[in-house]
């Protein structure tokens, strides 16, 4: 059984609670903040890579969850992307007057990494990031794709992310979600020749 409320309103802000038998989720997200974040999750690293989102991304994220971690953290991972799509989605509302595309390459030692979205409408994900470990301490880094393809599905967005060179699991992490972020914050902007339209030739997106 689940339940999601969802909150929104016109200053691109949206709040989201999402619970189900195995997660209990609340996310609140301002796109135009100051690089806040307050996440307690129950899984370290996670937040760690939060964090790089909201503070490349200028955007403020407060996250909590309760999950079944007794388990493992796949199901918070993964319901934790799928809550801060959702708040993205309902923060943007019909999208009018956004960049809609964007893009980052980001550097860190030897690791470099590049994410390409689009705010497409459609959900779809390319991740070619070959980790050379199984886990980054206990964190376990399948999950990763797990996080991102819950954002795409509920986003409603195209993603591309490509590691294109590195050795340490934790630099190529951190490549990819400090790309993630200046790659949303860029789609997201405001483009004043754009104002008052939506950037598709179909109306909508």
């Amino acid at each position: 059984m689940s339940k999601t409320i969802q909150k929104q309103n016109s200053n691109r802000q949206a709040s989201v609670t999402r619970n189900t038998n195995e997660t209990q989720i609340e996310i609140s997200i301002d796109l135009d903040g100051t690089g806040q974040s307050d996440l307690h999750t129950g899984v370290p690293f996670l937040e760690h890579m939060i964090d790089q989102i909201a503070r490349h991304g200028m955007m403020d994220i407060s996250i909590k969850a309760k999950g079944d971690l007794d388990i493992d953290a796949h199901h918070t991972v993964e319901d934790i992307g799928i809550s801060l799509g959702m708040a993205m989605k309902q923060a943007l509302g019909d999208k009018q007057g956004i960049t809609r595309y964007g893009h980052a390459y980001v550097p860190l030692d030897e690791a470099l990494s590049r994410v390409v979205i689009d705010f497409s409408g459609r959900p779809g994900l390319e991740d070619q990031v070959d980790y050379k470990n199984n886990s980054i301490g206990n964190f376990d880094t399948e999950l990763f794709h797990e996080f991102f393809q819950g954002f795409v599905n509920h986003a409603l967005v195209t993603l591309h992310i490509d590691n294109i060179r590195g050795n340490n699991n934790h630099h190529i992490a951190e490549t990819v979600f400090k790309a993630f972020g200046r790659a949303v914050r860029m789609a997201i902007s405001e483009d004043e020749r754009m104002q008052g339209t939506i950037p598709s030739t179909k109306g909508s997106l």
